[in-house]
């Protein structure tokens, strides 16, 4: 029973999430998580321009409390919103971003907003990108176009967790483009990434013993013994001269 409950729990956040994404377009949306307080469900927005999530006055975020409560049946619904702090380093920002560009100028420069948004993600510190756009791009034939640069892991944990993946879809007239990126933050643990630890080496030093210091005599002490040895050596001259009695 236990299990079911996680499942359905899970299942709902998934649906919140998606509806989430659904009512905000052209927002710059990240990702959508949701936390459980004692006050009710709390469900925290990261979008790169907040306010046109908020909308004037706040009616889109009212609209959108509105919709949850009725939908989903929660209790008391309140939702923040983040703002992310680097838009090129998300790959739902940079794929919406490419899905807009090419909604708005057209498909004859897809080659355009590829390079330069792999340029924006490189430049802005990351080890590796990639992206895909497939479908009627630009002739009927359905094609596939790969834009990539920088090192980027395709398989293994690395691949799973250290990458940020996104889709995006634009809808053109000639039919709907898909859109993948994929992006390897700044700062990622690679396997192979091994460093080396110095030991600390330890300095022994010698001590030396200190001589005991000899005081060198003093002018005065020096002409005073040479007085001394003269006055012995005339001693020595006159016990010599006395006759032997």
């Amino acid at each position: 029973m236990i299990e079911r409950d996680f499942v359905k729990q899970k299942k709902k956040e998934f649906q919140i999430q998606e509806f989430v994404i659904n009512n905000l377009n052209n927002v710059g949306h990240s990702k959508t998580r949701m936390q459980r307080t004692p006050l009710g469900e709390k469900i925290v927005v990261y979008a790169s321009r907040p306010g046109l999530v908020v909308g004037r006055e706040g009616q889109n975020i009212k609209k959108l409390t509105l919709a949850l409560k009725k939908k989903f049946d929660l209790e008391n619904p309140q939702i923040e919103i983040s703002e992310v702090e680097n838009i090129n380093l998300d790959a739902n920002i940079v794929a919406e971003r490419i899905a807009s560009s090419l909604e708005r100028f057209g498909i004859n420069k897809f080659k355009g907003v590829g390079h330069k948004v792999m340029t924006d993600v490189m430049n802005a510190g990351a080890m590796g990108v990639e992206i895909t756009i497939s479908g009627k791009v630009p002739s009927a034939r359905a094609k596939r176009w790969r834009f990539y640069s920088g090192y980027l892991k395709k398989c293994g944990h690395v691949a799973q967790v250290g990458v940020d993946t996104a889709y995006a879809a634009a809808k053109l007239k000639s039919g709907i483009v898909g859109i993948q990126v994929r992006i390897m933050p700044p700062g990622t643990k690679l396997p192979d990434d091994i460093g080396l630890i110095e030991e600390k080496k330890e300095v022994v030093e010698e001590v030396k013993k200190e001589e005991p210091k000899v005081s060198k005599p003093s002018k005065e002490e020096k002409e005073g013994k040479k007085e001394e040895a003269k006055e012995v050596k005339e001693k020595a001259k006159k016990a010599e001269e006395k006759p032997a009695q």
